[in-house]
């Protein structure tokens, strides 16, 4: 559904959308909208890499640069180990799942706010935003999924049985990169700092995550709480043990992934609360 066809409609009680529905019913209209969930997600692909010279390249280009720094100061200068896993494989993994989770949190944050003037004119499940994100995001990630096997080839290293756990470590990606997103866009009609934080968030959680190194680098009396404070530690680390057998812990693994549900689930109900006076607030 086209974006300027809904500006349209204006208050016809047809298309009328109340976000005080059962939940039932709000997942049912929030599907009934998926044309226009598809149509944001088109437009915000188009914007992206509008007048772009190297246009899907950049996909390619801004994971290597940061494995290049990664493998010079965590490779050579540090040596963290990876076991029997090329450095780059391994970093290259990390910033894969890296990558997709602060893009959906960077545009999601601030998608609410942008789309103010359509909000504010007609009626629609608000939530269609920030998921309409998490799509375009897919896009990039799968250039890296690319990228990544391409570089397991390069460098000969098999693929095993664990592959079969790989889209089950893709989908809490997925669930978690739009539930902090969702948290952050609802957070952010009310507290408009929260567009400030983002982008230190993501830095400081880029070297906070084991995208350049291994969990197990963190002293085991940490570990618990390290989990806890990091849901993506564990996530990454099991995504990468999908790809490349690497070690991985299952009781850590088992708290990051309640941790992950319970971002998603607690994100949807206050972004529906938020959503009843979403129109007052912007």
């Amino acid at each position: 559904m086209n974006p300027e066809i809904l500006l349209n409609m204006g208050n016809n009680s047809k298309y009328f959308f109340d976000s005080s529905k059962k939940n039932g019913l709000y997942f049912k209209e929030l599907f009934n909208y998926k044309d226009l969930f598809y149509s944001l997600a088109w437009r915000e692909f188009k914007v992206r890499y509008a007048q772009t010279f190297l246009g899907f390249i950049w996909a390619v280009i801004q994971p290597l640069a940061t494995l290049l720094i990664f493998f010079f100061i965590f490779g050579k200068a540090i040596k963290v180990d990876t076991g029997n896993i090329p450095y780059p494989l391994f970093a290259l993994s990390g910033l894969a799942a890296w990558s997709y989770f602060s893009f959906v949190i960077s545009t999601s944050g601030r998608s609410i706010i942008n789309e103010s003037g359509m909000i504010k004119k007609i009626f629609f499940p608000r939530l269609v935003i920030p998921f309409s994100k998490a799509l375009v995001g897919l896009i990039d990630f799968a250039i890296s999924l690319v990228l990544l096997f391409l570089a397991m080839f390069y460098y000969k290293e098999s693929l095993t049985w664990n592959l079969l756990f790989m889209p089950i470590f893709l989908f809490l990606i997925l669930l978690i990169s739009v539930g902090v997103g969702i948290w952050i866009s609802a957070l952010s009609l009310r507290y408009r700092d929260v567009q400030h934080i983002i982008p230190f968030f993501i830095q400081i959680g880029l070297y906070a995550t084991p995208v350049a190194y291994s969990a197990n680098e963190i002293p085991e009396k940490y570990q618990l709480i390290y989990h806890l404070l990091n849901p993506m530690a564990g996530i990454i680390e099991g995504f990468r043990w999908s790809l490349m057998a690497s070690e991985l812990n299952l009781f850590y693994l088992f708290y990051s992934f309640i941790l992950v549900l319970c971002i998603f689930i607690s994100s949807i109900f206050y972004f529906m609360k938020i959503e009843k006076i979403m129109a007052d607030i912007l």
